[in-house]
């Protein structure tokens, strides 16, 4: 098929899905491609623009994952593809740390200016968001010389050594790879759907919690840093309760602990802020940002306050691709789309129709226990009727089936029971709904 023009932003299921070019080419994934790569959808991706991809079959399939959390700003945005063919065509590579650019100075400046908070901030630029969250880890024990870090119950930050130890879930993330960094320790997390004590006091009891076993378990004049997901990704996301992520913030500031929000996933407008924590006008001494920063090409971030970032001695942080040319570009470009576009605003809309659509299919659908989330980031928990029981069996079968269908989801959870949607910010209203018209024919067909 030819690869040029416009794609047309319309679902069209063409052949099975699989289709037949799709399963012979994954014949050549599953010789060529280590097993220990997982697949979600069984189909190779030919073309893809804004919110739809196009396999080798022809099928135009309606992404409601933006390859995690990736294309907030859709696939192969105008400004985000012209940056990069002007930034490759004057270079591709010297090393930041060896022959600066403007990119990435320019990126710094961004992200300055966009984060929270008034203060002075600076920045690193690096390849994913577990660099990020490692060089973050590394930053904060480097200014409170503290070896401690509190993480959290169903949190997810990566897949490199000491981000599997912050990381919660074992299985599929750790099983068989430690052993792991030590001085890491996991408090619970509320969890507002599975919270076995009082509804009305979750906040003030949780706090009281936490605070208790890093007082007692660690002692606070150990601890560097506090590391948290404003809303929780793999973890099913899970949304803290109102108050929850200000009293933390407030107890770390207090005890001179790092507060780091880890806003891989959550931010660059996905919720309807342009970051999660400013819903509850949550200022982190350091912020982790990696996905949507780029468009789909990989950069990674941690911004902070400028005394804290600085704290490491020269050539104590940096890396041979961190901030990469083409990467900065690229994230220049989707920055301004987000600004130019409005997809701050456009996230909270598609919140609002995902919300109301969801809400409706669990009055009718008793195995969705529970709809959460925030703007363009909603989820929602199938369980066994009639009980909180996981069922991951029920999510599995409505998954095939939207899959069949041309509709691709994404799935999460601690107990593997969590359908989550991440559309990109410029789907238009009417794909959305064909899309979520899917998935509730396929909650009808169970």
């Amino acid at each position: 098929m030819t690869l040029t023009g416009v794609i047309a932003q319309k679902r069209q299921v063409v052949t099975t899905i699989p289709g037949p070019k799709s399963t012979e080419i994954l014949k050549r994934r599953s010789a060529a491609a280590s097993a220990g790569l997982g697949l979600t959808i069984p189909v190779v991706i030919e073309r893809a623009s804004d919110a739809i991809l196009i396999d080798v079959d022809g099928n135009h399939i309606i992404d409601l994952g933006s390859g995690i959390g990736v294309t907030n700003v859709g696939n192969a945005a105008p400004k985000v593809v012209e940056n990069v063919i002007n930034a490759v065509q004057k270079m591709t590579h010297t090393c930041f740390t060896v022959a600066p650019y403007m990119g990435y100075i320019e990126v710094c400046e961004a992200l300055a200016k966009l984060t929270p908070g008034t203060h002075h901030k600076k920045s690193i630029l690096v390849n994913s968001g577990a660099e990020a969250v490692e060089n973050a880890v590394k930053i904060a024990r480097s200014y409170t010389k503290r070896p401690a870090v509190v993480v959290f119950e169903h949190a997810y930050h990566g897949r490199t050594n000491l981000t599997m130890a912050l990381t919660a879930k074992n299985v599929p993330y750790k099983e068989s790879f430690g052993p792991f960094a030590n001085e890491i320790y996991r408090m619970p997390m509320p969890y507002p759907f599975r919270w076995i004590g009082n509804p009305s006091t979750i906040t003030e009891d949780a706090i009281e919690m936490v605070i208790s076993k890093i007082e007692k378990e660690i002692g606070s004049h150990k601890v560097a840093a506090i590391l948290i997901e404003p809303i929780q990704g793999e973890g099913g996301f899970i949304v803290p309760p109102k108050g929850f992520l200000p009293k933390l913030n407030e107890y770390a500031r207090g005890k001179g602990i790092l507060f780091i929000a880890d806003e891989v996933q959550s931010g660059f407008a996905r919720t309807g802020n342009l970051f999660a924590c400013e819903d509850e006008n949550v200022v982190p001494d350091l912020i982790v940002t990696a996905k949507g920063i780029a468009g789909g090409l990989p950069l990674a971030a941690v911004t902070g306050r400028a005394e804290v970032m600085d704290s490491v001695h020269a050539g104590g942080l940096g890396g041979t691709y961190g901030g990469n040319p083409i990467s900065c570009a690229a994230a220049l470009g989707a920055i301004e789309t987000i600004e130019s576009e409005n997809l701050v605003s456009k996230a909270k809309k598609i919140g609002e129709i995902m919300k109301t659509r969801l809400t409706q299919m669990q009055a009718k659908y008793p195995i969705i226990g529970d709809v959460r989330g925030r703007g363009a980031m909603m989820a929602i928990e199938l369980v066994k009727p009639g009980s909180k029981e996981p069922n991951g069996e029920a999510m599995g079968k409505v998954v095939k089936y939207a899959q069949e269908n041309g509709v691709l989801i994404l799935t999460a959870g601690t107990y593997g029971n969590v359908i989550r949607f991440l559309p990109p910010l410029v789907i238009s209203e009417e794909l959305l709904n064909d899309a979520l018209d899917v998935l509730e024919a396929g909650f009808a067909a169970l």
